[in-house]
């Protein structure tokens, strides 16, 4: 199967063989022996390259999940002796990797350095539950799994928070009210989620009252902060990654009802060894400080921020 899913990824047999350290026959040889085994073509070989048939297509997920699975059990193997060596891989929304791991991540590393930390990044919440789901990580920390994949462990919670400038006339709060924000324009991000069949401001609007009018759509969310603090209009972000990450001076504006949803650290199998050590110390180092600062003002390096990540649930009103 690894043989199969190296030449679908290479498209070549050629470009295979030298991935795997095989000879072309060798490679050859076992692709028809799978075929064989499986009684029927998965492969059809081109002139240039070659293509999946239907059986491959319908057979590549499954052989694609396999491999990951049986990686996955090395790692764990190898990294449960009081995880002292091995891998871990760590799936994540990109908002929680900006914006709190990467304390947790050196930590970790003070405490086991012998210890290799893959970091795998996700847009949404859904594509981080796949990942799990595929084997493609060891642990995801994310929000709390629709599904309920294999062990569930609650970590804490994600506060989003409102961006504006120091010049707004808002500027010397720290808490705002969604319908005195009803004549303002927002930059908002194009990965923003969907709840109720709408984007998550039009509904969170929606329930206050009016249609956020908005002025500029970004692909990131730190580009839409950053706006924000520009004065372009309105921004929303997690609070981890404004605190943490911001790009220019800004004021940090909390909801009122506050917008929350809890997170966790899940995995389809019990935590063990390496895993089992980075599933305590993202406890340990929780709860993160639940009230920003109502201003920020520090000149930091601007990173990608929280595109695509499902917004935090509003405490009165809650969000699915």
């Amino acid at each position: 199967m690894e043989y199969f899913v190296t030449v679908v990824h290479e498209a070549s047999f050629t470009r295979a063989a030298e991935t795997l350290h095989v000879t072309q026959p060798a490679l050859s040889h076992q692709i028809k022996a799978l075929e064989k085994s499986v009684g029927g073509a998965l492969l059809e070989r081109m002139p240039r390259g070659v293509r999946l048939t239907s059986m491959g297509r319908a057979f590549l997920p499954h052989a694609e999940l396999a491999v990951r699975s049986a990686a996955q059990a090395r790692r764990a193997a190898r990294a449960n002796a009081g995880a002292e060596g091995g891998e871990l891989h760590v799936a994540t929304l990109h908002s929680l990797a900006v914006g709190v791991l990467p304390d947790v991540f050196a930590r970790w590393r003070a405490a086991h350095p012998r210890v290799l930390l893959r970091l795998h990044e996700y847009a949404t919440a859904e594509a981080l539950e796949d990942a799990v789901q595929r084997g493609t990580a060891d642990l995801a920390f994310g929000p709390e799994p629709t599904g309920r994949p294999g062990t569930v462990v609650s970590v804490g919670e994600e506060e989003l928070v409102l961006v504006v400038p120091f010049d707004d006339p808002l500027a010397g709060r720290t808490t705002v009210t969604l319908p005195e924000l009803a004549d303002r324009a927002w930059v908002r991000c194009a990965l923003e989620p969907v709840v109720h069949g709408a984007r998550f401001l039009d509904w969170a609007c929606g329930q206050a009252g009016f249609t956020p009018r908005t002025a500029v759509w970004t692909e990131h969310t730190s580009t839409a902060v950053r706006m924000a603090a520009a004065g372009v209009g309105v921004s929303t972000a997690s609070a981890d990654v404004v605190r943490g990450a911001v790009g220019e001076d800004c004021v940090i504006l909390t909801p009122d009802p506050a917008w929350k949803r809890p997170l966790a650290v899940y995995a389809r199998v019990p935590p063990t060894g390496a895993a089992e050590a980075f599933v305590d110390l993202l406890r340990t180092t929780w709860p993160a400080p639940s009230t920003p600062p109502a201003r920020h003002a520090t000149r930091a390096r601007p990173s990608a921020g929280h595109e695509g990540a499902e917004p935090p649930e509003p405490l009165a009103t809650p969000v699915p």
